[in-house]
């Protein structure tokens, strides 16, 4: 730099005479002549006008040295260096863990996206005094309470279970003018096919951008907020709960109301019931059909410590026989449904109470029943001809569930409550098809920090046939959980 400068004034000082040669010999002329005596033949002005110039750049010159040497022999600091100045808008501030990692920033840009990764390990210790189905001895389900004695075996059971640890990612921020967020998460509790196996098990994954939300997660026709704070597994059976595949359209997002509706995944539960008896191959080649989606919708007000929710379902119930001709007989039913809950926050209680009623929803139900049944008409008396005519009908259901979550302390709280489903039963069932299941339960809690907790629950159910026959289990249950999530760890 201090080169480059020592060259510039050599050029400056090199161009001074000519400058003064082409622009100021008239002047210098005329002064003379108007004010001084003639100058001597032998003294030419220019040359001591050009000694001078090459005194002044020798001068300069050894300045321009003795700078170079100081500059040798002083250390640098950090504020004798220019820096480039850079908009905030222009270049964000670094930062210690990727920009997908940070935490939500002050405004807008890629500081607002953020990232988490979460979940829990859990252990379960339980112990049933009466028996359950074993595939489901880790969750406690009414209708898998058997009617009959010793049908699983004596009474007795126990288990250790880590099948509610769960593993979990999200995201959210902006993209393209309007929010947007990811969600996957499963858990360890096989279902279906894989009922009674340590296995994952898919509880979310969707994708929400603006008012459209494709993927899996909670069904619109479901409250997740009537759930309370108890640690079996499956939890109250009078509830709806299901996380279904779906797209959704977001009408109205605002923190004091929610409204929107979606098209859903279909799945119809078919009894055969007494076809069987009178038909096995007919009955047996009786199978569910799925020709439209399910139609749901919920509108959510909410507010400081309590919210109000009103859901809605249409669904067609259809059925077939296959191996039959032409598949018949077939046919199928409307479902519908509403579903009502609540939740309010007084003091150190929350009390969640929520209804559901309609026909051809038990699908859609935390636990119990079948949406489609035979419906069966006789007409004749023997020894008269008799005329049987039936069809398949969306069975009716009723479900309820009170409970209050109570905090004692910052560290301790419980939770007690209880629920039921109860369906109405057609003609054509079976004296051993669900007709009601009670749950209820109470527990003890101790959170010593935010990310550890322990403690103890008692719950009792009941099932009830179509036939009349009942079981009934009494079950204690202990777990031990320890969270965690990347934001614990991530630097803003």
């Amino acid at each position: 730099m201090r080169h480059l400068l020592a060259l510039g004034c050599l050029g400056a000082a090199i161009a001074s005479p000519v400058l003064a040669d082409e622009a100021e010999p008239e002047i210098l002329q005329t002064a003379a002549t108007q004010t001084a005596p003639p100058a001597p033949q032998s003294a030419d002005p220019r040359e001591e006008e050009i000694r001078a110039l090459r005194a002044q750049i020798a001068e300069l010159a050894s300045r321009v040295e003795a700078m170079e040497t100081e500059q040798a022999s002083t250390p640098v600091e950090a504020s004798m260096i220019p820096v480039r100045q850079i908009p905030a808008s222009a270049e964000p501030a670094p930062r210690l863990w990727p920009a997908f990692l940070t935490r939500q920033g002050s405004g807008g840009g890629v500081d607002d996206d953020k990232f988490e990764i979460y979940g829990f390990g859990q252990v379960d210790f339980i112990y049933d005094f009466n028996r359950v189905d074993p595939a489901w001895e880790d969750a406690f389900r009414p209708s898998k309470i058997p009617t009959e004695n010793d049908a699983f075996g004596s009474d007795g059971q126990t288990s250790i279970s880590v099948k509610q640890s769960r593993l979990g990612v999200r995201a959210s921020g902006e993209a393209g003018g309007r929010p947007y967020e990811g969600r996957f998460e499963f858990d360890l509790f096989g279902t279906g096919v894989d009922a009674g196996q340590t296995t994952f098990r898919l509880r979310h994954a969707y994708g929400r951008w603006g008012p459209i939300l494709a993927g899996q997660t909670n069904s619109l026709f479901m409250d997740g907020d009537l759930f309370p704070n108890t640690i079996d597994y499956w939890g109250p059976s009078g509830m709806v709960f299901l996380r279904n595949p779906q797209i959704r359209w977001i009408i109205t997002d605002r923190p004091d109301f929610y409204a929107a509706v979606a098209v859903e995944k279909p799945g119809n539960d078919i009894d055969a019931g007494l076809i069987r008896q009178i038909d096995p191959d007919l009955g047996s080649g009786l199978t569910n059909t799925e020709s439209l989606p399910d139609a749901t919708g919920q509108v959510r007000w909410q507010g400081d410590g309590y919210h109000a929710q009103v859901s809605g379902i249409l669904r067609q119930i259809g059925f077939e026989t296959i191996g039959a001709p032409d598949n018949e007989p077939d046919g199928d039913d409307l479902g519908w449904g509403i579903n009502l809950g609540t939740a309010y926050t007084m003091g150190q209680g929350t009390i969640r109470l929520g209804a559901v009623f309609g026909e051809g929803i038990a699908s859609y139900m935390n636990d119990g029943g079948m949406d489609l049944a035979p419906q069966v008409t006789i007409v004749g008396t023997p020894p008269g001809p008799i005329d049987i005519t039936g069809e398949g009908e969306a069975v009716p259901l009723f479900g309820m569930t009170a409970y209050l979550d109570w905090a004692w302390n910052e560290h301790w709280t419980s939770a007690i409550g209880y629920s039921f489903t109860e369906v109405d039963n057609t003609n054509f069932q079976e004296a051993s098809a669900f007709h009601r299941g009670q749950y209820a339960s109470a527990n003890i809690l101790w959170t010593p920090t935010p990310r550890v907790m322990t403690g103890a629950e008692l719950l009792w159910g009941k099932r009830t046939d179509n036939g009349g026959a009942t079981g009934d289990d009494v079950r204690i249950q202990f777990s031990f959980k320890v969270s965690f999530t990347s934001n614990d760890f991530l630097v803003d």
